[in-house]
Order: C-alpha cells, then structure tokens, then sequence
C-alpha cells in the first residue's frame, strides 16, 4: 500500500472509528449521539459533499478490482428505524458501484413458503458470490428485532412450542454471531449499519412527509404505530449489537440526524474495508501474454 493511500485511511479510521463496535461488551446506544457530526459544523456540509463523491469514485475503482479478482465476497446490512435514511444513504452511497457486481434486497414480510423453513434461509439464499456486493436494506437481524417487539410474529413461524424458551433470542443471536463468524472465514466482509436516528428527528420526517405532497407516498400509517415502542426497539438493538459485534463482523453505529454526515461516514468504512483488502487486477502469465500478443499481431494486420 502506497503512502498516500496509508495516510487517507489513517483520516477514514479517524473519522469512523468513533460509531465502529467490535466488542459488544459494556455497549450503550445512548453513548452514541444521533446529531453528532463527528465534529464537522453545517457549514462543512459542501466539503462534506466533495469528500462524498470522492469516496464513491474510490468505490467505483475498487469495485472493479473485487469483481476482477473474484475471491472475496462483501454483505452489506443495513438496520434503522423508519425514516432514518437507509434507502437515501443506499442511492447516494452506492451511486457509481456497477450494478453487474451489486445486488440490492429489501426484505419484506414473510411468505408462506418462507415461513415454512428455518428463520435464516431467506437470507442465505441471497448472500453474494465472490466477486460481488450484497446489500440487505433490513436482514435476519429483523429476527431478533421486530419479532422480538411483536411476538406474535414468532407464533406464525410455526416453531416447535419446546423450542420457544425464555432464551430464544439469546440462542438466535449466537446463531446470527455463529454465521457471520463463518461468512467472514469463507471470505465474505461482512459490514453491519445501525443509522441512528433521534425520535425527534423521525417525528420530524414523518412530519415533512405528510406535509409535502411528493412525499406522501412515503408515508405509512403503520409507521407511526411502530413509533410507539421505541423503547422496546432500543432495547432490542442494544441486545443486538452487544451479542453479534466482532472484528470479523463490525456493527458501525452511524448518527442519523444529519443524511450529509451518515452518507459521508457510510462510504468512508466500506472504501476501508475494500482498501484493507489491498485487491489487485489478476496478474495474467506468460502464456496469455503470448496469446493477446498474438491477437494484438492479428488485429492489426487486418486490412481496412
């Protein structure tokens, strides 16, 4: 790795480092601010912008090298509460990634057939080959999320009522842990986002949406319903992110009340993660070099 690469990343890890977990242990989301710029004031919101678009340029060019190299695989998951940003951050973050090497899932309510397998396998059947980015805007952490909030939720999954115990989310986020532990061993980079968004800040995007009339469409009444068990939301993450957070599974705790700062603080972590891998373009040997020079001689002897 050149100097100058070693020194962006020295800034990157100064920039992220504040909202990286890997240890779960003695872990608070009120230790984490949703307003927090990370000490950039809204008048660096144009540089902020600049830097954006400079770490998605990077993007673009590592990405072109993972897809080349087709030995590592990347899973990107995206968590947060309604309206805190995902699919803007998503858009703006992932704009110039080719859309040949990156695969995007929102997962929604549970089929019937999916509901007649184990709580992972609509998951695993989206994970990305090497090569390529998966993006999953909400995961298998929804598992031990709203289906912790609303437990009726786990009766429609049909699970063996022994099997239903007082430890039932504890022994799901080991095995949550336990498969993120063996993605990373297969070569998957797995990189997990909570965008932190304050209640007050939702209330006012809820707001905003109601307002003007081309957000509308935005708006859901059930959203607000969700908004009354924030507590237990809170709760639930925290457990969440205590359980899972690993060195070889980081959960990034991004402050959402500012989209400019968390787009910004996004791009940043995977341009790190794609520069830890320090990819390369394969290397071609002699004899392909003989065969494209061989070609080269062909072409060119071509008459016009």
């Amino acid at each position: 790795m050149d100097k100058k690469k070693r020194e962006i990343i020295k800034r990157i890890e100064k920039l992220v480092d504040p909202y990286r977990v890997t240890k779960g242990k003695g872990f608070r989301l009120k230790d984490i601010d949703p307003g927090d710029t990370g000490g950039l004031g809204s008048d660096q919101k144009p540089r902020a912008k600049e830097l954006l678009a400079q770490g998605v340029q990077r993007m673009a060019e590592e990405q072109d090298k993972f897809y080349a190299d087709d030995r590592h695989s990347m899973l990107l998951v995206f968590q947060a509460m309604d309206a805190a940003g995902k699919d803007g951050t998503i858009s703006h973050v992932m704009s110039g990634v080719n859309p040949q090497g990156c695969q995007v899932y929102s997962f929604k309510q549970p089929s019937a057939e999916e509901l007649d397998h184990d709580f992972m396998w609509r998951y695993q059947r989206c994970l990305p080959e090497r090569g390529r980015i998966g993006i999953y805007n909400r995961s298998y952490y929804e598992e031990v999320l709203v289906v912790r909030v609303h437990k009726e939720l786990l009766e429609r999954q049909k699970m063996p009522r022994n099997l239903v115990t007082r430890n039932i989310w504890g022994e799901r986020l080991e095995d949550i842990a336990g498969f993120e532990r063996y993605l990373a061993r297969q070569g998957t980079v797995v990189l997990k986002f909570f965008l932190h968004v304050s209640r007050k800040e939702q209330k006012r995007r809820f707001l905003e949406r109601l307002e003007m009339p081309e957000k509308n469409w935005k708006f859901s009444s059930a959203d607000v319903t969700e908004r009354g068990y924030w507590r237990d939301y809170m709760a639930a993450y925290e457990d969440a992110i205590r359980a899972t957070a690993s060195r070889e599974a980081p959960w990034y705790v991004i402050p959402a009340d500012n989209k400019w700062f968390t787009r910004l603080v996004v791009a940043a972590v995977i341009v790190e993660a794609f520069w830890k891998l320090e990819l390369a373009y394969p290397r071609v040997d002699d004899a392909k070099k003989k065969e494209l020079a061989a070609v080269r001689k062909a072409l060119m002897g071509e008459k016009k």
